[in-house]
C-alpha cells in the first residue's frame, strides 16, 4: 500500500509536469498569427469543426454529438464557416431531408494554412539532441495512446 506521502509526491509531480508542458504550449501560441493569414479566427469552436471536417462530410447531428454541443449552437457554427466560404451544406445523399456539411475549397486551403503554421516546430525544439527528440516522441505518443484508451478513440 502506497503513503499518503507518497501519493501526495506523486500527485505533486504529476501537476508539475503537466503545468511545465502547458507553459510551454500557451508560450507557442500562434493563433494571432494563424488569424492574420486566414483574415478571421477559428474561436468559438470553428477551427475544431473545421478540422473535424478534414476527413469527410458530417451531419449537423454529428458535428453536435461529437462536440457534446447542442443543435442550435452547432448551426451557429457552420454558418460562420459558411460564411467564410469554408463549409457548404449539401444534401445527404441518403435522405435528402438532411444536410451533409463538407469543406470547400478554400476550406481546404484553410486547413493546409494552419497546419503549416500550427505544425510549425518552435525554434527551441531543435535545442534538443535527436535522442531527446525521439524520446519526447515516445512519450507523447505514449501519452495519446493512454488517453485514447481512457477515451474509446482507439
Amino acid at each position: 500500500m502506497v503513503s499518503d506521502g507518497a501519493d501526495q509526491e506523486a500527485t505533486d509531480r504529476d501537476h508539475g509536469a503537466w503545468a511545465r508542458m502547458y507553459r510551454y504550449v500557451e508560450a507557442q501560441n500562434r493563433r494571432g498569427e494563424l488569424a492574420d493569414a486566414l483574415g478571421f479566427r477559428l474561436g468559438g469552436g470553428r477551427g475544431k469543426v473545421l478540422f473535424q471536417l478534414r476527413d469527410r462530410p458530417m451531419t449537423l447531428r454529428d458535428l453536435a454529438e461529437v462536440n457534446n454541443v447542442d443543435a442550435p449552437y452547432t448551426t451557429l457554427i457552420v454558418d460562420k464557416l459558411e460564411a467564410h466560404g469554408l463549409v457548404e451544406r449539401r444534401p445527404h445523399p441518403d435522405d435528402r431531408r438532411r444536410k451533409l456539411v463538407t469543406l470547400t475549397a478554400a476550406g481546404h486551403d484553410a486547413i493546409a494554412t494552419a497546419d503549416a503554421i500550427l505544425l510549425r516546430p518552435p525554434s527551441s525544439v531543435s535545442a534538443l539532441t535527436d535522442g531527446e527528440l525521439r524520446q519526447l516522441a515516445a512519450l507523447l505518443g505514449r501519452l495519446l495512446d493512454a488517453e485514447d484508451d481512457t477515451t474509446g478513440d482507439a
